[in-house]
């Protein structure tokens, strides 16, 4: 039997029965019984591949299979519980964007870099790049898709700058390599798949790369790359 059947067969089996007791008893006929008189050696039996009307399964496949479907399964729910954007009533472009982002973002599937540009609370125009996925880890996107808080860059983020102040920061991310001192602007390159990023809207942003200029009514100007990495893991 080929290795990917078997396993299919297994955890056929495994999602049917409760337990490993449940899949012997259901392999025991009432013929068996007559002629045993002892359904634990009728178990034995079975176990063992003496008796039986189906597939053999050992004690310790059926377990471990067993346990290894309700870690997915939890972890599975588990995601769909940390997804921030579920249920909003969400408006605004740039909010919808972000919510059809995030499940990819925080399982890898998609590496998405927020740009943002308008005003802070004391009226300075600041802009800046985000690591989305990052800042997904870090902080609670509850504030912002329930309207309590607008999402700004910040000096930790992997590019913020000041209009008024002047102030410039760059830093890398568990992402994201920074690369700021290129003559033709600022790039970012994916950790991932070592990949270039290229963000000047003069030119194309790079392999496996989009860039998606956004209408909102909550900055002065929004812009998503979204990069898919194509290493294999």
């Amino acid at each position: 039997m080929d290795p990917d059947e078997g396993l299919t067969a297994v955890d056929n089996i495994v999602t049917q029965f409760s337990t490993y007791e449940d899949f012997l008893d259901s392999q025991i006929t009432t013929v068996d019984l007559y002629y045993l008189e002892d359904e634990s050696l009728a178990r034995q039996l079975v176990e063992l591949g003496y008796r039986g009307t189906g597939e053999v399964v050992k004690r310790e496949d059926f377990e471990a299979r067993k346990a290894a479907i309700e870690i997915a399964m939890l972890a599975e729910r588990t995601q769909k519980k940390t997804l921030t954007s579920a249920g909003k009533d969400l408006q605004d472009n740039f909010l919808k964007a972000l919510a059809l982002r995030e499940e990819d973002n925080r399982n890898g599937k998609v590496s998405t870099v927020i740009f943002i540009r308008d005003r802070n609370s004391h009226g300075q125009e600041v802009s800046g790049y985000i690591d989305y996925a990052h800042r997904l880890k870090i902080e609670d996107f509850e504030v912002y898709f329930s309207g309590k808080r607008r999402l700004l860059p910040k000096p930790t983020d992997m590019s913020f700058y000041n209009w008024d102040s002047h102030i410039a920061v760059c830093n890398s991310t568990p992402n994201y390599q920074v690369i700021a001192d290129n003559p033709e602007g600022l790039l970012f390159k994916y950790k991932r798949d070592r990949k270039i990023l290229n963000v000047d809207p003069k030119t194309l942003p790079g392999d496996n790369s989009t860039r998606t200029p956004i209408q909102t009514e909550l900055y002065i100007q929004a812009v998503i790359f979204d990069h898919i990495s194509r290493r294999k893991t």
